[in-house]
């Protein structure tokens, strides 16, 4: 069975299709400013598509609440047109196929659940770190939404008494608070400060070691309340080979202040990058229509 995959961005949308369980004849458009031509980028892809294979799908991978019963994005993002009517029943329409969309870290936790670094695991947690912090829950390899919608957004989580988790564990925040408090001649990025905690400077390391602690308390708190298998990191500084060795010195402390703590988490690193959101887009779909 071939799908047409899409993944929505703010600056960009990706196409593939989906055929023998991996991503073919892959492309990129810049995300259109409108609905109306929204709408015919989709359909126009969707078309080239079914000219290739047998297309008996759509499935989409979007920012936002995806509510999935009723077919609306609820929410809001850097696309504002697709947010709070009922876009699936729109697309179903104008594309005369099954459509199923579904959250974009969703999407790519499904993808490494079930074919990626959590792939051996029925109980994972996804994690995408950003500009903020979010992620999936996965149990029974099935996504967990939340009554509210509201699973996975794990930036929200208090870090202290004034800072979520987002402001105290996202590269961004740190590079904000960075450029705030210690004025450098020219602003930093948050690769510039590993960059620089690498080479030894002392003031890097330490805005480091707060993101390092943020993350660590976060996954140790989901260890504790959620308790899944593993624990996956995404995002592009999942990249950075300092990450996962930082965030497990933070963790190492963690575990020694509480000793009645016996499990540790189980951390891993993402296996996709780039199409991570394609391949989780067809995971839900199969899911959700079959």
């Amino acid at each position: 069975m071939a799908l047409a995959l899409i993944d929505i961005g703010g600056s960009s949308i990706k196409f593939g299709l989906w055929a023998h369980d991996v991503v073919h004849l892959r492309g990129q458009v810049r995300t259109p400013k409108t609905l109306e031509d929204f709408y015919k980028v989709v359909k126009a892809k969707t078309q080239y598509y079914q000219s290739q294979s047998n297309v008996s799908g759509v499935a989409i991978s979007s920012p936002g609440s995806v509510d999935q019963a009723s077919g609306i994005i609820r929410g809001a993002s850097a696309i504002p047109y697709i947010h709070n009517f009922k876009i699936v029943e729109d697309l179903k329409n104008l594309l005369s196929l099954p459509v199923a969309i579904e959250n974009d870290a969703n999407c790519a936790g499904l993808a490494e659940g079930t074919f990626g670094a959590a792939k051996n695991y029925q109980n994972s947690i996804f994690i995408v770190i950003g500009s903020g912090i979010g992620g999936a829950i996965i149990t029974d390899g099935i996504i967990r939404h939340g009554s509210h919608l509201l699973a996975g957004e794990f930036g929200y989580m208090l870090e202290g008494n004034h800072n979520t988790v987002s402001m105290k564990g996202s590269p961004v925040w740190m590079a904000n608070r960075y450029n705030q408090h210690e004025k450098p001649a020219s602003p930093v990025t948050g690769q510039m400060i590993f960059d620089l905690a690498q080479k030894g400077d002392p003031v890097a390391k330490k805005y480091l070691k707060t993101m390092y602690y943020a993350l660590a308390h976060l996954i140790f708190n989901l260890q504790y309340s959620i308790d899944p298998e593993v624990f996956v990191l995404g995002g592009g500084v999942s990249n950075n080979l300092q990450l996962l060795p930082g965030i497990e010195g933070a963790l190492d402390e963690v575990m020694a202040k509480v000793e009645i703590a016996e499990v540790r988490p189980i951390i891993k690193l993402c296996q996709f990058r780039s199409e991570a959101n394609l391949i989780g887009a067809a995971v839900n779909y199969f899911q959700t229509e079959r």
